[in-house]
């Protein structure tokens, strides 16, 4: 009986890992294409369009999300990732699998992988600003929230502004 729920639990991990490997690799096509279409399309790939591709960013976001945050992916919480070897020389499949982004499993890379807390520095200045965020007033949180609204209704005027010019100009150059 043991051995059964033992397989069922394998067999739920390789399932839950290829969804993830699967929406991941979907993520890094979009943005592949969104990236080679700024490239090649900047001058006149159009506002709608962009927002196009972000959407399907989104989307596949979203879905990695909710495979992360599934039931079936608590399994993974559990799990410890430890580094088999750590080498300084040049390790050909670390390179092919992780598409030339890392060459070597080293002693400096290994801290920055298995990070599970923020960086003592990012640390550091996120406590700051929690405590100069719980020693602000109300009255003086409430104007700075205000001030905060007006300076973005702003900026979304000039960008509503700025896409209508630009949509514009994009009809008449068509």
């Amino acid at each position: 009986m043991n051995m059964n729920m033992q397989q069922r639990e394998e067999k739920q991990l390789e399932a839950t890992l290829q969804a993830i490997l699967n929406k991941v690799n979907d993520l890094k096509g979009a943005i592949q294409a969104l990236i080679t279409k700024l490239e090649t399309e900047h001058e006149t790939i159009n506002w709608p369009t962009f927002l196009d591709n972000y959407a399907i960013l989104s989307g596949h976001l979203t879905g990695l999300s909710k495979i992360l945050q599934a039931e079936l992916a608590s399994s993974l919480r559990s799990r410890i990732v430890l580094p088999l070897q750590l080498s300084c020389e040049r390790d050909e499949a670390l390179v092919r699998l992780t598409e030339g982004r890392v060459p070597a499993c080293t002693h400096d890379l290994v801290p920055d992988l298995l990070r599970t807390k923020p960086e003592p520095q990012a640390e550091q200045r996120l406590q700051q600003f929690n405590h100069k965020a719980s020693t602000l007033s109300y009255d003086t949180a409430q104007k700075q929230v205000a001030q905060f609204a007006k300076v973005v209704s702003h900026v979304w005027e000039i960008i509503s502004k700025g896409r209508e010019d630009w949509e514009g100009e994009s009809m008449r150059s068509a």
